[in-house]
Formats: C-alpha cells, sequence, structure tokens
C-alpha cells in the first residue's frame, strides 16, 4: 500500500491539561494503568513509586525500591501469575533492567492492592513492596538477564498464547523470550538492524487471529521500524523492516502509547529535545505529523493511556530545568479524521517510494529478483535513474 507523509493541524486551541504536579522526577519512570490509577514506579532519580488517581488527580506513595537497587532505564510490566492467590491483590507487577553490561541485575514482583482502597489494610500487609522474584518450587531467586547483558533501555512485553511469555528488546541489538512459567529462556537472537536500540518504543500489537500462537510485536527506534513474528509452535522469529518517517529518524527516549491501529509518539530526543508530535498507522502504513506539538520540551517523557482509553497522560521534565510536568490529552481528538479541519503537507514522495522499494530489495537478499518488486515501483526506480 502506497505510504505518504503528512501533516495534521488540530482544530483545537489547547489539547493539553495541566495536572497536579508529580511528588517526584519522572525522568525515566515507567508507568503502568490500573483501573482509575495508573503505577509510577521508581526512575533513573528516585526509587520511590506513587499510584496517581485518574478522577481525584492525587498521587498516594505506595513503596519504595530497596536502598540497593539502582534503576536507570528499567522495564515494569503487568505480570499474569497463574499460580497466586488472585484475592490477595489485583494486579502482580515485574521489575526489571536499568543497569548496563557487568553490573548486578534486579528482578523484583510486586503484588498491588489499591491505596485508595482502606477496605485493603488487611490485604495490604502483605502486597505494595518489591520482593525478589521467587520460584515457587525450589525457593530460589530469579534474575532476569545475564551479568554481561546491557538492560539499561531495555523494553519489555508480556504476551503469547496464555500470557506467559516475557520477550525482551535490549542494547545493543538483542530480543530475548523467556517462558515465564517454567521460568527458562526460550530464545536469543540479534535483530536484523543497523542503529542500536534503546529507549525505544516496543509495542504488542493486537492479535485478531484465531491462531493465538502466532505473536507480533513492533519495535521503533531512530531510523529502525521493525515488524517481529513470534511463532510459538515452531519457536522461530521473523523479521520485516518498516519505514520510519523522515522528522523521527533521529529520535529516541519518546513517549509512546499503541491504541486500536495507531501508535502516537510524543516528543522525543534527536540531538537536542522535539516537541513534535507523531502517529503511526499500522494497517496502511502511514505516517503522521502533527502540527500541534507538546506545549513544552520534555526530557524523556513518558506516555500512559489510561486502562479506559478516553486520556493519555504524558509525564516529562521541562527541558533545561529540574520541573517536572503532567499533562494530558483526549484521546479523541487525536484518533478521529472527521469533525474538524486539517491540512495535509505531503513529504516528497519519490523519496518515500524509493525507500520502501530500498526495504524491499534489502530483504529479498542473498536472493535478489526484481521481478518480485511491483511494476510500478519498478517504473519508480527507472524513473529516478534515467529521467
Amino acid at each position: 500500500m502506497e505510504s505518504i507523509e503528512q501533516k495534521a493541524n488540530l482544530d483545537i486551541p489547547n489539547p493539553f491539561q495541566t495536572l497536579t504536579c508529580l511528588p517526584i522526577s519522572p525522568r525515566q519512570t515507567q508507568c503502568v494503568a490500573y483501573k482509575d490509577e495508573f503505577l509510577i514506579c521508581g526512575g533513573c532519580e528516585t526509587n520511590e513509586c506513587y499510584s496517581y488517581h485518574t478522577i481525584k488527580n492525587q498521587y498516594k506513595y505506595i513503596c519504595s525500591y530497596p536502598s540497593n537497587v539502582n534503576i536507570f532505564g528499567h522495564c515494569v510490566v503487568k505480570y499474569v501469575n497463574n499460580n497466586k492467590d488472585t484475592n490477595k491483590s489485583d494486579i502482580t507487577l515485574l521489575s526489571f533492567g536499568g543497569q548496563d553490561g557487568n553490573k548486578i541485575k534486579h528482578t523484583l514482583i510486586m503484588n498491588y492492592v489499591s491505596v485508595w482502597n482502606d477496605e485493603n489494610e488487611n490485604i495490604k500487609k502483605h502486597c505494595n513492596e518489591w520482593t525478589p522474584f521467587i520460584d515457587n518450587n525450589n525457593d530460589n531467586k530469579i534474575i532476569i538477564g545475564s551479568h554481561e547483558d546491557d538492560y539499561q533501555g531495555a523494553r519489555a512485553i508480556i504476551g503469547g498464547s496464555d500470557n506467559h511469555l516475557l520477550f525482551i528488546t535490549y542494547p545493543p541489538k538483542n530480543i530475548s523470550i523467556a517462558n515465564l512459567n517454567t521460568l527458562k529462556y526460550i530464545m536469543h537472537e540479534d535483530l536484523p538492524i543497523d542503529s542500536e536500540t534503546r529507549n525505544h518504543c516496543f509495542i504488542s500489537k493486537e492479535n485478531k487471529n484465531k491462531n493465538k500462537n502466532k505473536n507480533e510485536m513492533l519495535l521503533f527506534c531512530k531510523n529502525t521500524g521493525l515488524s517481529i513474528k513470534y511463532d510459538e509452535d515452531n519457536n522461530t522469529l521473523e523479521f520485516h523492516k518498516i519505514r520510519v518517517c523522515a522528522s523521527l529518524k533521529m529520535s529516541e527516549s519518546y513517549g509512546y502509547i499503541y491504541i486500536n491501529d495507531f501508535i502516537l509518539f510524543f516528543g522525543g530526543d534527536d540531538l537536542s529535545i522535539s516537541d513534535k508530535i507523531h502517529k503511526y498507522c499500522i494497517t496502511e502504513n502511514k505516517w503522521i505529523q502533527y502540527e500541534q506539538t507538546l506545549p513544552v520540551l520534555l526530557e524523556n517523557c513518558t506516555a500512559v493511556l489510561a486502562e479506559n482509553a478516553t486520556f493519555i497522560h504524558i509525564l516529562g521534565v521541562i527541558n533545561g530545568s529540574e520541573e517536572s510536568i503532567h499533562m494530558k490529552i483526549n484521546v479523541k481528538e487525536w484518533m478521529k479524521e472527521g469533525g474538524r479541519q486539517q491540512q495535509w503537507m505531503m513529504e516528497d514522495k519519490e523519496i518515500v517510494d524509493l525507500e520502501e522499494i530500498n526495504i524491499e530489495l534489502e530483504e529479498m537478499k542473498p536472493h535478489l529478483d526484481i521481478r518480485k518488486l511491483k511494476v510500478e515501483k519498478i517504473l519508480i526506480i527507472f524513473l529516478f535513474l534515467f529521467v
């Protein structure tokens, strides 16, 4: 399908609503949405964890990471533990990473019960604290990642047919898959990319197929775009490159969220801090850069989608200061195509076409066969070379 670069003008005066200031620095923090809350779990400048209540617009302290745990670009994911007593906690969080190579790794787990519900006081005594991840079969501590692995700026997803697989992408160009039921790695492989991947976008694409044993993920970092398909039955990985729009090719450390068929990217760091907002439509393979920008430049901003998918929350530190900010925007304003005037600005279409042809030719290697290209793409090559 033809891919073009587009620029949309949002017909709204100020889509960003500033909320109550954060009690901690949100640099390199990890957030997990849960009902009317989202949980803010540490960061490069703090070990403290808080719950933010989206209706009350208030924060409440949960706990702190152990003082000996250094987190800088760590991962926190919802963990579905099929062996645990679900009556004791609402959700379970798994935290790991944040250390570079040849550093002691942490792997911790938290059974979380809402700190906003006073009726949970008895249960809270056994929850809401980070504890070692233990193998219930032999009481051994489980550590995710080897001593040599660089897990600073790693990203992780829990997926699989039974939510039992942990997919980890980490520097410089690695992907590992672990089975959380057996607590064993089942695959390590190099990613077919040119640049290092760190502080990147890594999402699990919604599986609409009847075969739940096939998983698809998308990864974006700087000029790298990658579709990653994992087949549980055969334990195989398949990679396909995705074109990245020109204005995002130098960026990493952006906030991002995935909703429906779209990924929204907020800001990023590309030699200087960016205030740009982009949308990638997965099915159409189409990029949009909005004319609307972030109201302030944010360092290492984090985006989190509320569990009811009505608002996107954006957290960050204002560039050049130590002041943190928390904003939210209505999802509808960024998803709808009608109902407001839009101005479209197309990127140089020839450049887009040539970049996509180059991706196709790269994936044909070592069995290059130009006959597999569509006729219109062969014409583009001919016109570019001879006209």
